[in-house]
């Protein structure tokens, strides 16, 4: 069977460009394009979706904003920072909804990351926590507009009887 799929990015929609940039590079993400090239936007200046990409993403006309692409090393999945002007505007979903309601990004040490990022004033919902029968340790922080992101250290040793 050929393979007809990749990993591309991840888009989250912010409500202040500088600022989501601002907390991403903390998590290690950086710029890869400051732009959205297909998308006709850039990190600096607002401008108007073209009608052919704003139709193909089923926004709204008049559709308007800045976009920005960043990496974790130089592997995929991207994620594509998109600050819209809009409205209405909805609060991301919680763990308990239906959807893509977090991002989860490995971590070697978990408790240093977790460290790290308080003392750079990252918000958590929840510290460093040992999960079913130690297979993984999990915390869960924010980003400036409630994205939820899943901060794992997992331990493969332990997960034999799982992979078989």
């Amino acid at each position: 069977m050929t393979r007809t799929l990749g990993w591309g990015h991840i888009n989250i929609n912010v409500s202040n460009l500088e600022a989501s940039i601002e907390f991403y590079k903390k998590l290690g993400f950086q710029p890869f394009v400051p732009s959205v090239p297909y998308l006709n936007l850039n990190a600096q200046t607002r401008a108007e979706v073209p009608s052919d990409a704003r139709n193909a993403l089923g926004l709204a006309a008049g559709a308007a904003g800045r976009a920005c692409i960043l990496q974790l090393d130089n592997g995929f999945p991207k994620i594509d920072l998109t600050e819209l002007t809009a409205e209405p505007k909805h609060s991301p979903l919680a763990n308990d909804d239906l959807g893509l309601v977090r991002i989860c990004l490995i971590s070697e040490d978990l408790i240093s990351t977790y460290e790290n990022l308080k003392s750079q004033s990252v918000e958590f919902l929840t510290p460093p926590s040992a999960c079913h029968e130690r297979l993984a340790d999990v915390a869960v922080c924010k980003d400036p507009d409630g994205t939820l992101i899943e901060l794992l250290q997992v331990y493969l040793e332990r997960w034999g009887p799982y992979l078989s």
